[in-house]
């Protein structure tokens, strides 16, 4: 019969740009096929893995409702800000909530939420804010987190909302509590999902990194570093395969046409972030609070070149949660147990629940 080679293969599934084989035994010949089908098919998934990317503000990249866009004038330009505005899908209750994004993360991110409030009887308005996804990424900006929760206010003012319900999360929760400070009659409530900014990480030691070196640190994002990090940091070491979209979406809009761009202005918006603390006037806070933390979070701005003694008493949100709850005046907290960075993404429906509950 003379030798005979075996190959098990029985199936080939995709994750993204890897490949899992599932194997049976063949003979000599039909194993030569199919490795050169094999070949083919990893240099489909390298090519995946290299795709051009998104637009400068995201074109390609595709939102759970429609986008809209508010055009401004701002520091001498013309800007615009990509928008949801999604209507009540259950009883509507007449109430509406505005939903602030993180630093790595947009509009999009939150779409387990707007389908909660939205079957809650909410109207959602879900922003990116400027220098962010589909938002206009200005090649000269002044930022400031009063500056985005000004062009943020003329939005609502354009839709016609007065009162509204603000939830912030990560550097969405900086942005949310700044615009508590600056208009507190019309915030009806306040909700801090996993904020950064529970402490001054420069006043705990923290070396100063310059927009100049944020920039040359952001012209080398990858996928793969992204999902290290959130991985790490975000999702306490778990991983799901629906993160994988979000993955692509921020790496897509890194190495696209406009990255140059981009990284620009992530590298202004980090500085913000660094430098303009709102920790100190949470006790000015005058508008109902509630504080939502995953307790296994340890994200702090610049915790990568941060000395170990200062790196081991930061980003503890265990601590964290507590300490800014009896800051903040009536403040209430909700702590997702054994959960990271983001937990609407972790556990949406117990997300959900836990903040329709809040916000009644």
């Amino acid at each position: 019969m003379g030798n005979r080679v075996y190959l098990q293969v029985r199936r080939v599934q995709f994750n993204g740009s890897r490949i899992r084989l599932y194997l049976q035994e063949v003979p000599l010949m039909r194993a030569a096929k199919i490795a050169g089908m094999l070949m083919s098919l990893t240099l489909s998934g390298a090519a995946l893995a290299e795709t051009s990317g998104y637009g400068q503000q995201l074109e390609g990249f595709t939102y759970p409702h429609a986008l809209h866009k508010f055009s401004f004038q701002s520091q001498g330009q013309t800007l615009e800000m990509g928008y949801m505005d999604v209507a009540p899908s259950g009883k509507a209750n007449g109430r509406t909530a505005v939903l602030m994004h993180g630093k790595n993360f947009c509009a999009a991110t939150w779409e387990d939420t707007i389908k909660g409030l939205s079957a809650a009887g909410y109207r959602v308005v879900a922003a990116d804010q400027i220098g962010f996804c589909t938002s206009t990424k200005p090649e000269h900006y002044q930022y400031s987190f009063q500056q985005l929760s000004m062009n943020t206010h003329a939005l609502l003012e354009k839709l016609g909302l007065d009162k509204v319900s603000v939830v912030g999360h990560s550097t969405g929760g900086m942005l949310a509590t700044r615009y508590a400070l600056l208009y507190p009659k019309q915030t009806e409530k306040l909700v801090m999902v996993n904020p950064i900014g529970l402490e001054d990480w420069k006043a705990l030691g923290v070396p100063y990194r310059s927009v100049d070196q944020w920039y040359e640190r952001e012209l080398k994002t990858t996928a793969e570093g992204i999902r290290a990090y959130e991985q790490k940091t975000y999702y306490d070491g778990r991983w799901k395969p629906e993160y994988d979209k979000w993955v692509d979406m921020l790496a897509g809009l890194n190495k696209g046409p406009g990255h140059k761009v981009v990284a620009w202005n992530s590298a202004l918006i980090y500085d913000m972030i660094f430098t303009q603390p709102v920790f100190y006037e949470f006790p000015r806070l005058q508008v109902p609070t509630v504080l939502m933390i995953g307790d296994a979070d340890t994200t702090a701005i610049g915790s990568d070149i941060a000395p170990p003694e200062v790196k081991a008493k930061i980003g503890n949100y265990k601590v964290l949660g507590k300490q800014v709850a009896q800051m903040i005046p009536g403040a209430r907290l909700v702590e997702f147990k054994g959960k990271g960075h983001a937990p609407q993404m972790e556990d949406p429906q117990g997300f959900n629940k836990a903040l329709v509950s809040e916000l009644q």
